[in-house]
């Protein structure tokens, strides 16, 4: 396709759907929120610009959120994403704060444990919260600005948690000091939440009940103003929200990407994909540069290298749905948490097959956990099923994989990561990627380096 038919909106669109997996939400929250949030803008007389910079913090408002996932699990000893997920419907009041961490840390650990957790959270609530939060609206800004958004966008992620009345986190700043795209998003999250758990009903409740404390009143008055509006409950609740609110950016502002901004976004959210888990630092840009070395090494063109890398810095997009306490395992994993780790695969392929710019990306992404004797996953495909972009993918994955720390061993020397996909060579990988890759590290000596 051209670049010239690719919209900024609708890739944006489509990958707010891995960042409502991390968050544990229902799939659309972000749109859905996009939906009331640009009703509310227009109802305030925001101008063109203004509804520009509101529909991208309303897409992107949790591109941080991946950032503070493994300190959730280790701190409540909790599957991150269901604790996400419970957590946006308490208030924050002490009583459900407090009812809150009691049912949902350690309960899966050991009586004393779950003690130690609970004490440990009770006596330093408000600074765990503080830097959770603080992590979390720091990193969205900056990817928000690696997308090359303006700095109102990024001013919207870093200020949504902040409360109109400065009862928020992670500074405390309050009323007018806060951006007003923070001040909509803030609200629509939390509209959208309880519209999604309770109906129309619980939204308006909660949006009420909470105007003056987290919410600006003006602006709670202007929700209430457009959700009189025949049809709003019907779109927020319709199937076809994505192609509504692909339609509401507004004409005059409309972006279009290029090669090169494609290339931005695949690297942007890398960042998100590796902030989930301490173990995946850089794990994806590792192996988007293994996979280039061993794509130039075979003769690849240029264009098919670009192809490739792209594709191997999303492909653990799907990982964005796998909560902490599976991904940093110190341990084998069970049947049903080995099942969740095979998942993400899929995730991944679902994911980017939404995306048009991304779409050819998807299979040899969602691939890249197959096997050539059949054994891999999700699909058990073998032999020719298994294209060369993706073998080349897998074996600058596993590579990675076995040079870097995990959380259950020790990072291994080049030579003994070698060894173990020699051994597997013609079963689970394919002889010609290792011996490129080989070739490529001697060549760029990075043996000596290791």
């Amino acid at each position: 396709m051209a670049d010239s038919a690719i919209r900024v909106a609708e890739i944006m669109g489509a990958l707010s759907r891995a960042l409502d997996l991390t968050e544990g939400q229902p799939p659309g929250h972000c749109v859905r929120g996009c939906w009331v949030g640009m009703q509310i803008g227009r109802q305030l007389g925001f101008s063109t610009d203004e509804l520009c910079d509101l529909y991208y913090t309303l897409l992107l408002k949790d591109l941080g959120c991946s950032s503070n996932a493994a300190r959730i699990c280790q701190l409540y000893l909790a599957d991150d994403l269901t604790f996400k997920k419970d957590f946006k419907l308490v208030d924050r009041s002490l009583s459900q704060v407090l009812g809150f961490v009691l049912s949902h840390t350690g309960l899966k650990s050991g009586l004393a444990e779950r003690f130690r957790g609970v004490l440990h959270i009770l006596q330093n609530g408000g600074t765990i919260s503080r830097e959770l939060i603080e992590t979390r609206c720091q990193r969205g800004a900056e990817i928000a600005r690696q997308m090359h958004f303006p700095e109102t966008v990024a001013r919207g992620i870093l200020d949504l948690d902040e409360h109109f009345d400065g009862g928020g986190k992670p500074v405390g700043i309050s009323g007018a000091e806060i951006s007003p795209l923070s001040r909509i998003a803030l609200m629509c999250q939390v509209i959208d939440v309880f519209f999604m758990s309770g109906g129309r009903a619980a939204a308006l409740a909660e949006a009420r009940r909470r105007s003056g404390s987290w919410f600006d009143p003006a602006y709670v008055d202007a929700f209430l103003a457009v959700e009189q509006e025949p049809g709003f409950w019907e779109t927020l609740g319709s199937d076809h929200i994505e192609t509504v609110v692909l339609a509401l950016e507004p004409a005059q502002n409309e972006r279009l990407a290029d090669e090169d901004y494609l290339d931005d976004v695949a690297a942007a959210f890398a960042r998100v994909i590796d902030a989930k888990s301490p173990f995946t630092s850089g794990h994806s840009d590792r192996v988007a540069l293994f996979s280039d070395m061993i794509a130039e090494e075979m003769g690849c063109t240029l264009a098919r290298r670009r192809k490739i890398k792209r594709a191997a810095l999303l492909h653990d997009i799907g990982k964005l749905g796998v909560s902490n306490s599976v991904l940093d395992k110190n341990g084998k994993l069970d049947d049903e948490e080995w099942k969740s780790m095979k998942q993400h695969a899929a995730y991944s392929e679902a994911i980017l097959e939404k995306i048009t710019a991304f779409a050819e990306l998807a299979k040899i992404a969602g691939a890249h956990h197959e096997r050539l004797d059949g054994k891999g996953y999700p699909n058990g495909l073998s032999g020719d099923q298994i294209g060369m972009d993706t073998r080349i993918i897998s074996t600058a994955d596993v590579f990675d994989a076995l040079t870097a720390d995990r959380p259950y061993r020790a990072a291994m020397p080049v030579s003994k990561a070698f060894s173990i996909l020699d051994e597997d060579a013609g079963r689970s990988h394919d002889p010609l990627c290792i011996e490129a890759l080989k070739r490529a590290i001697a060549r760029a000596d990075l043996l000596k380096a290791a």
